[in-house]
């Protein structure tokens, strides 16, 4: 190898690392915009996450809530009903009493 082939070649390198210099300095700000990235999507799967958790409790705060009201709606429908039941049992028991009075009337009469 003689010096101007020694020389050609020592520019091609000194001229391929300038063309990487650059290329790398064109990346950077790239790089650093990912990491910038990758930070903010690390914060907002947490923030996901804690959504997650929330929107959970709330779902089972409000299946609690169902069945209570559930309950409060059925309550006046079963009162209704003792009260129906109270009701018929206090007019057969006037018109058994009622019977059995007429009854015993009538064998004292005898």
């Amino acid at each position: 190898m003689d010096e101007l082939e020694a020389e050609r070649r020592m520019t091609q390198v000194e001229e391929r690392a300038k063309s990487n210099t650059h290329r790398l300095d064109k990346l950077e700000p790239i790089v650093g915009e990912i990491h910038t990235m990758s930070k903010t999507m690390v914060q907002l799967v947490e923030e996901v996450k804690h959504t997650n958790e929330t929107v959970r409790d709330l779902d089972e705060k409000l299946d609690r809530m169902d069945g209570r009201v559930d309950m409060m709606e059925r309550a006046p429908a079963e009162d209704l009903k003792n009260y129906k039941r109270v009701a018929v049992t206090a007019v057969i028991s006037t018109i058994a009493g009622a019977l059995a009075t007429g009854l015993v009337t009538m064998l004292m009469h005898i």
